[in-house]
């Protein structure tokens, strides 16, 4: 599946550049704000051992990474690369635990002008899960299973400012819900046998994007055509 979207991305990316009226470039980087499910403590049993359910709380994490965006009037593609760490909390008895999740994202949007310079797109995302932990399991650093599969679909909106962009957008695994056990160290975090509900994570992206450089020469200081140094 990995090597079948890579190469659909690739032949899309292909044929848009080739069709394409104009083009720009830039980075790209903000704040997400991340969600995932709930763990389950009732499989533990037994006096003294914690049996309630505790929800994974938000946390405020960080994304950065670069774009390509390939303009055919109002409609245009964009392509991207971005790194994302993550970052929710369970608040166990004893103390709390940090479940932090870091991946490689590369969205393929297709998007419209509505007007101005607002806006919108959605499209799907190749998603590799670089390393993904939750403090105090036994054996410590145990592999958690974030997603079924790489596939993702993102939508938002943006508001271009000049070299500029504002946007917000939904990140959504298309990963099925899963559970996995887990064992923490009662002694520490006061809950012992665990179920995780809902291995997924989803999250909102607020980011701040600059164009570097463009199919259009800048009337401002440049190095070369297109580009805005």
């Amino acid at each position: 599946m990995n090597k079948y979207f890579l190469l659909i991305f690739i032949s899309i990316f292909s044929l848009s550049f080739a069709q394409a009226q104009e083009y720009s470039f830039g980075i790209k980087g903000g704040a997400n704000y991340s969600m995932t499910g709930e763990i389950d403590g009732s499989t533990s049993g037994g006096a003294g051992f914690f049996d309630g359910i505790v929800e994974g709380k938000p946390k405020v994490g960080f994304h950065a990474g670069v774009f390509f965006e390939l303009n055919f009037g109002k409609f245009f593609v964009r392509p991207e690369v971005i790194y994302n760490s993550m970052e929710m909390e369970f608040e166990f008895p004893l103390q709390n635990s940090a479940y932090s999740v870091e991946k490689l994202s590369i969205p393929l949007l297709f998007g419209y002008n509505i007007w101005g310079p607002v806006d919108v797109y959605a499209g799907p995302a190749y998603q590799n899960i670089m390393n993904a932990n939750i403090e105090g399991t036994q054996p410590i650093n145990q592999t958690i299973i974030v997603q079924n599969t790489p596939l993702a679909i993102q939508a938002g909106a943006k508001v271009s400012l000049g070299r500029f962009e504002l946007g917000l957008r939904y990140d959504r695994s298309m990963a099925s819900q899963e559970t996995q056990g887990l064992d923490f160290d009662n002694g520490q975090y006061g809950i012992n046998l665990t179920e995780y509900d809902d291995l997924r994570v989803n999250q909102f992206l607020v980011s701040l994007s600059f164009k570097i450089g463009d199919s259009e020469s800048n009337t401002g200081r440049r190095r070369g055509r297109g580009c805005y140094f």
